[in-house]
């Protein structure tokens, strides 16, 4: 009895290590298929890993590229706006000291004013902040040119042309020296009466009695008269000449000689002879030598601003 029990006890003992045993290679081949599906999944994590690591590189990459290209741009945009800018202050540079020159050389108020416009309506186009000390430096010298008296040196020439233009036609006083016609008085043809009258007309170009206070110039030759007329012509030309130049000395002393010639040779008893003169006077009375301004103002603002780019 009591071996029966022992060997039913080690029979059942048999029969749990059995299940023990299948249990333990059933849960150990679980574990190794929960293993390889770990190790699996392992792979693909650290594969997706790799893969993002690429990604992200590639976008690091391309980041630092952009930003590269970025500052690229605005070094390019900075040199150009440099360049820019460096022209257009040369340009103004230039503007400013031919307008200068001109106020300097000849006078020419209206010229330099328009040059001054023309620069300030182009720094106004560019709107720029660094150019405000500039524009307020032509501002002042704008308004300093408006405020100054200007030279109508057209009108003035044009006048001048008027006097020469009407040289030709100007009667010489050796003309109204000469005895005039004297018409006859009504006869019939072939009479007493036609005769006495041509002798009395030949008689009157003969003899001529005339008073005068002054001294006469002499009569003068037709050569003699074409001369005179061109060499008037030429020096008023001269005066012209002398009022673009801004030459005051030269300018009064050829108006001084023409006037002159106009008053002794040509008969001032003739409306066209005493404009001609009234002209010549109103000339005498014009200053040609006018202080005007200078652009250093502007011009040293300018010169700054490049200084400073």
């Amino acid at each position: 009895m009591a071996i029966a029990l022992i060997g039913w006890q080690w029979f059942d003992t048999r029969r749990e290590l059995g299940q023990v045993r299948e249990d333990i290679a059933l849960r150990l081949k679980t574990a190794e298929s929960d293993s390889h599906d770990a190790s699996h999944a392992a792979r693909e994590a650290q594969d997706t890993v790799r893969d993002l690591l690429s990604r992200l590189s590639l976008l690091d990459a391309r980041v630092t590229e952009a930003r590269g290209q970025q500052a690229a741009l605005e070094q390019l945009y900075q040199e150009l706006s440099r360049s820019r800018d460096e022209s257009l202050l040369a340009d103004i540079e230039q503007t400013l000291t031919l307008a200068a020159q001109q106020l300097q050389l000849v006078g020419n108020v209206q010229g330099a004013l328009i040059a001054l416009q023309g620069a300030d309506a182009r720094l106004a186009r560019n709107n720029r902040p660094q150019f405000m000390s500039l524009r307020r430096a032509i501002g002042a010298d704008i308004e300093r040119l408006k405020a100054q008296p200007s030279l109508d040196l057209t009108g003035l020439s044009m006048r001048i042309d008027q006097i020469i233009a009407a040289v030709d036609g100007l009667p010489l006083v050796s003309d109204s020296r000469l005895p005039p016609t004297v018409a006859g008085e009504a006869a019939e043809p072939g009479g007493w009466t036609r005769v006495g009258a041509l002798l009395w007309t030949e008689m009157a170009r003969l003899v001529r009695v005339e008073r005068s206070d002054r001294v006469l110039p002499p009569l003068l030759a037709p050569d003699q008269r074409y001369f005179l007329r061109e060499n008037l012509k030429l020096r008023l030309l001269n005066v012209r000449v002398s009022l673009l130049q801004r030459n005051e000395a030269t300018f009064r002393s050829d108006l001084r000689l023409a006037s002159q010639w106009i008053e002794t040779y040509f008969d001032g008893k003739q409306k066209p002879v005493g404009t001609a003169v009234a002209s010549l006077r109103e000339l005498q009375s014009v200053a040609l030598v006018i202080a005007v301004p200078t652009l250093s103002e502007s011009l040293t603002a300018v010169r700054s601003l490049k200084v400073a780019h």
